[in-house]
């Protein structure tokens, strides 16, 4: 009799710890679905605003969205055009690969296995933002234009100085 209530106490305390796993991954993965709804949201915010707009607050509304990291990046392409009157920055549209954005084009917001938001465009292109988050919100930290290749603050660190 002894070794069965032993057997009940360990089956229980195994299960009960079971149990705290599950419940701990689960949170975690509802943590982790929330931050990418957060972080999509974000994204879509800023194209939308940009819509909205049709791009006349370009680059000021990327700079909104941005964390200070990238809007210390942006400012020093500022401030190299306004001391040599020449643009250090990419040439085209970030937000919509283009220089000629098509502001009515579909678009497709969806999470990278690597934790960025890639938003693909009906033109062909697809953008990756890298999005740091609090409890409230997020912020951009740096723009991609292809998932492993060279960003925004990248280029405008090297280009700008």
């Amino acid at each position: 009799m002894p070794t069965y209530k032993s057997l009940i106490l360990l089956s229980t305390i195994a299960l009960t710890i079971v149990g705290t796993a599950t419940a701990d991954v689960t949170k975690a993965s509802q943590k982790q679905a929330a931050a990418a709804d957060m972080k999509i949201t974000t994204i879509t915010k800023m194209y939308q605003q940009d819509i909205d707009d049709q791009g006349m607050s370009n680059p000021i509304v990327l700079q909104q969205y941005a964390n200070a990291d990238l809007q210390a990046a942006m400012q020093l392409e500022q401030d190299y055009f306004d001391k040599n009157q020449i643009s250090c920055n990419v040439d085209y549209d970030v937000l919509w690969d283009s220089q000629d954005p098509d502001y009515t084009q579909d678009k497709k917001f969806s999470m990278t296995d690597k934790g960025l938001v890639q938003v693909s465009l009906a033109q062909g292109s697809n953008i990756y933002y890298d999005l740091t988050c609090n409890d409230k919100d997020c912020q951009i930290a740096d723009v991609s234009l292809n998932e492993d290749g060279g960003t925004l603050s990248k280029h405008l660190l090297e280009t700008c100085r």
